[in-house]
């Protein structure tokens, strides 16, 4: 009952809009999901490119190494 006396209501507000008005419409709504879709695309496959990714670095050895790195691995803390 509520949703006939609603409609009701709402029909003489969808005479009342300018016909003139632009508004996006089907095409707009179209473009957008298409956007949308092909964003979430994206990022599911920069997820998974991320996933094989190997974020572990190798610890620098060599002898003449310098900056924070080399200092971290050694134990010691960094001259300034």
């Amino acid at each position: 009952m509520s949703a006939s006396l609603a409609l009701t209501h709402l029909v003489p507000l969808a005479k009342e809009l300018d016909e003139d008005k632009v508004t996006p419409g089907v095409l707009g709504f179209i473009v957008f999901a298409v956007m949308a879709l092909a964003v979430w695309g994206l990022m599911k496959s920069m997820s998974k490119h991320m996933r094989k990714v190997d974020f572990e670095e190798a610890p620098d050895d060599r002898p003449g190494a310098s900056g924070k790195a080399a200092a971290e691995a050694a134990g010691t803390p960094k001259a300034q």
